[in-house]
């Protein structure tokens, strides 16, 4: 077994980053060695912006990316700052030819190719040079839409047609989702926000759908997706996020897929904070027409906080074992969770 514990930090602690730590604290064979922050929080103890009470613990200083981020200074860098690719390149970057392994919880990494084909190559160079690995997870993309889809075909001689849906709560996420959202605003300032483009919704359909169609040898012809405003009728309050009675509570987000211009992969994902109040049950569903024929039903839904942190953390050793490079949860050994020593998942 690996003697010295894997060393991790975390780059930024809003509500994924600080439950990151917080799981990470629970578990064996590892440590966070580092944080990083910005503005108030640099010079704060971690432990001010987590659950997890310090206790006996060997303190934990947040610092600038540069303080903290030195040439092998961690094994693994956990990165929980953004959605795009594009946002989060120069991040990855720095960590990379800091020779250090990347986790992003970046929704687009989780195949960056989809949206940032160039950006994608870049990184794959940069992490082959470094002799380091870089992955984006979480728990949609990364799982539920995606490699579990692909995880149910395994089991199929054909597929005809795929239809991923994702009935969620948004109210474990940070104020990022809740702006992306578009969560408190009016219906027209929603609308206004889908025309200019600075509502985001969900982002990940186009990612989901290139790494499923990818996976199962489909060749994408034609990609498009659909947002409309949940409006709730009661006020609605989340740890961050709020919508009074008439306003958006939440986007449904519908995404598609062709091969040789036929419908193959239909995404539809409605998620709003409280649907408990708006009468909504959640749950997670999988149909895939094909031979056999695939219907799974999980309800209420895995939630996406508590299930994004725990794919970040549980995919370390399987990213620390992985050849150098740019790696998708296509690429990497299944996700499962850790209830030993992560030391003893570490290949020497």
């Amino acid at each position: 077994m690996r003697k010295e514990n894997v060393r991790v930090i975390i780059w930024g602690l809003g509500a994924m980053g600080s439950g990151i730590a917080d799981m990470l604290l629970k578990k064996k064979g590892v440590e966070i060695v580092g944080a990083v922050g910005r503005g108030a929080k640099i010079g704060k103890s971690m432990y001010d912006y987590i659950k997890t009470e310090r206790g006996s613990r060997k303190d934990v200083i947040i610092g600038s990316y540069e303080d903290v981020i030195k040439e092998k200074a961690a094994d693994i860098v956990l990165i929980c700052t953004d959605s795009f690719t594009k946002g989060v390149f120069d991040k990855v970057k720095y960590c990379l030819e800091k020779k250090i392994n990347v986790i992003s919880s970046a929704e687009q990494m989780a195949y960056p190719k989809a949206a940032e084909p160039e950006l994608t190559k870049q990184m794959d160079e940069i992490a082959k040079a470094n002799g380091v690995t870089v992955l984006g997870t979480g728990i949609n993309p990364g799982l539920m839409m995606d490699l579990l889809v692909i995880a149910f075909t395994g089991a199929c001689e054909e597929v005809e047609h795929i239809v991923a849906r994702r009935v969620n709560s948004l109210s474990p996420f940070g104020p990022a989702v809740m702006e992306e959202q578009g969560i408190g605003i009016t219906v027209d300032e929603f609308k206004e926000g889908v025309r200019t483009g600075k509502l985001a919704g969900h982002v990940g359909f186009a990612e989901s759908i290139g790494m499923i169609a990818d996976a199962i040898g489909w060749k994408l012809s034609d990609f498009n997706q659909s947002m409309e405003p949940i409006v709730t009728e009661v006020d609605r309050k989340s740890p961050y996020g709020f919508a009074k009675a008439g306003d958006v509570a939440g986007c449904a987000m519908k995404g598609y897929g062709y091969v040789d211009g036929e419908l193959k992969i239909e995404m539809d994902h409605p998620q709003q904070i409280e649907p408990h109040l708006g009468g909504v049950e959640t749950g997670d569903y999988i149909i895939i027409k094909g031979t056999p024929n695939v219907n799974m039903a999980n309800k209420p839904e895995i939630p996406g906080g508590i299930g994004t942190i725990a794919m970040c953390v549980n995919m370390i050793p399987h990213v620390i074992n992985a050849r150098p490079g740019l790696k998708t949860m296509i690429d990497l050994p299944v996700p499962r969770a850790i209830m030993g020593d992560m030391r003893e998942m570490i290949e020497e």
